[in-house]
């Protein structure tokens, strides 16, 4: 071969491989669950939510071919780290417990936990109040971690997903949840949560309940790291983030 067919061969060899890097996509991982009004399957089979706007709106500024993949929220890490997925913006909290397996980026949102239970019922958001009583928790969550830790005298069920103790918690089958207080406000708010109110916040431990929320990367995922945190500051400098979230919410989330 002529050295001038070895130089078109490689350049299209670059060309074909520059092509093949731009059109590379990141699986953003959320769970299959719907968490509204986070995320949750519309009538036409799309997903659509604060956070998958959130998504698609720092996707866009970082300038990422994100793909929307859900996986089981039990599951969710090990999908990171088996790479099925790229990146998680699941309303999953930087704890430091986490942080021993992945990296995260900046946050993006930051609420407290509370406590649901029924209206006629008497119930503060203290250990003191909660016990004796049953506490329905999401599994593989901070409110998990932290109801272990907090209410010893508490009795746990533990639920796959926030809406199954949700419908516990109307049926009367248990006295109350522990949950993100924007999807709980989400669920009182609703023909099915009308039977009940937030009781009120539980005492802020950051070591469980963690540093808000960011999208959870792999370790040494670096160049995705910093992508995403380019596009996280942009829609909170330009006011995309808060335009987003005046559809959803009455007060800033961040």
């Amino acid at each position: 071969m002529t050295i001038k067919k070895l130089m078109l061969s490689g350049i299209a060899a670059a060309i074909l491989s520059a092509g093949a890097a731009s059109a590379e996509e990141v699986k953003i991982g959320i769970a299959a669950e719907p968490y509204p009004p986070f995320s949750e399957l519309d009538s036409s089979g799309n997903w659509s939510g604060w956070e998958i706007d959130i998504i698609n709106a720092v996707c866009d500024a970082a300038e990422l071919d994100c793909v929307i993949t859900p996986v089981a929220w039990d599951g969710i890490i090990p999908s990171l780290t088996g790479q099925q997925i790229d990146a998680i913006m699941n309303s999953m909290s930087i704890t430091e417990e986490r942080l021993q397996t992945i990296d995260f980026s900046d946050a993006y949102y930051n609420t407290p936990a509370v406590i649901v239970a029924d209206k006629s019922m008497d119930i503060e958001a203290t250990p003191e109040s909660l016990a004796g009583k049953i506490l329905g928790i999401q599994a593989s969550t901070i409110h998990q971690a932290y109801a272990q830790e907090y209410f010893p005298d508490t009795e746990l069920r533990v639920y796959q997903t926030q809406d199954e103790a949700n419908q516990d918690l109307f049926a009367g089958r248990i006295d109350a949840t522990q949950a993100d207080s924007i999807a709980m406000a989400e669920f009182v708010n609703s023909d099915a949560g009308a039977c009940c109110e937030i009781k009120g916040a539980v005492a802020d431990d950051p070591t469980i309940l963690g540093r808000g929320v960011g999208a959870g990367v792999r370790k040494g995922d670096d160049e995705l790291r910093e992508a995403l945190n380019r596009g996280i500051a942009a829609i909170l400098e330009d006011g995309t983030h808060e335009e987003i979230t005046s559809k959803y919410f009455d007060a800033s989330i961040y």
